[in-house]
């Protein structure tokens, strides 16, 4: 009888606990949607209100699984996008951000070069790439965005990125939609933050091509919980064994954030001037 009482004594206070939560969480606004930029984050509802509010502008970011050497996660390109286009985004205001496009062309499956000599690299063939950027696509202009943008953090599958564009904007003539391919993301990650690194006195081998210094200070500046700190030196081998092309020794996120300034601003003018001539 008395554990009984004690269950009943228990189960009485567990729904007034409850009650008691739900009750004041509700009232206190604790839950209170925060501005959201990402379609992950809202339900549909959000999304159509958003649309009918102005936000007719959404980025596709798109990143890639792949190999960046033992000291950095293979997710580098879709954490990296996912947050830069966010900002970007945000920078730009009226503007959302689609999932991640995380499955991309990264060589030949079956084969043993490039990025596909690595375990953990993921790799589809680019017509399979193509066909689920122009479905999201689709999907987005059916549901009232204006301008569909893509911008990419891999360098492999730029070409593919203005070519799926180009294709759209034929199928969309006479239509208010346009998709946009913003080569400016990746210029910015590469070409422009190259030079600013050179101009600071870094050298080419150190800055290197991938995994290297600059490429490991993005990650640093953008997420540092996807790089191993106490791998970033030591390598001798060449890059066919680590995969790195460059020198991560020195990267920091105080680098790294020259290079995602680079990133936003040169992508948010682009992006705003495409939507300009869109008008």
């Amino acid at each position: 009888m008395t554990l009984l009482k004690d269950h009943w004594r228990f189960a009485w206070f567990r729904r007034w606990l409850i009650s008691t939560v739900v009750i004041g969480a509700m009232t206190s606004g604790v839950h209170a949607a925060p501005n959201q930029v990402y379609l992950d984050d809202m339900t549909w509802t959000e999304a159509r209100d958003a649309v009918r509010s102005g936000a007719t502008t959404v980025i596709v970011p798109v990143g890639g699984t792949e190999q960046s050497g033992p000291h950095m996660a293979l997710g580098k390109h879709n954490v990296r996008v996912h947050v830069l286009a966010g900002q970007i985004a945000e920078k730009l205001g009226n503007t959302l951000v689609a999932p991640v496009v995380a499955y991309v062309p990264e060589g030949i499956i079956g084969s043993h070069s490039g990025h596909m000599r690595f375990t953990g690299t993921i790799s589809i063939p680019a017509d399979a790439f193509t066909a689920v950027l122009s479905g999201a696509a689709r999907s987005l202009k059916q549901h009232g965005f204006l301008d569909v943008v893509f911008v990419g953090d891999h360098g492999g599958y730029q070409s593919l990125l203005q070519q799926t564009a180009d294709r759209l904007n034929r199928e969309w003539t006479g239509s208010k939609t346009r998709a946009h391919y913003v080569a400016d993301y990746y210029r910015a990650a590469d070409n422009g933050f190259s030079q600013a690194l050179r101009a600071k006195g870094f050298t080419s081998a150190q800055i290197g091509a991938h995994a290297g210094l600059a490429d490991t200070s993005l990650m640093l500046a953008v997420d540092p919980n996807l790089v191993r700190m106490d791998k970033l030196s030591g390598f001798s081998t060449p890059e066919s064994v680590t995969g790195i092309s460059g020198d991560p020794k020195a990267s920091s996120a105080v680098i790294g954030k020259i290079g995602t300034e680079l990133i936003i601003e040169s992508s948010v003018r682009a992006i705003q001037e495409a939507v300009d001539r869109r008008r």
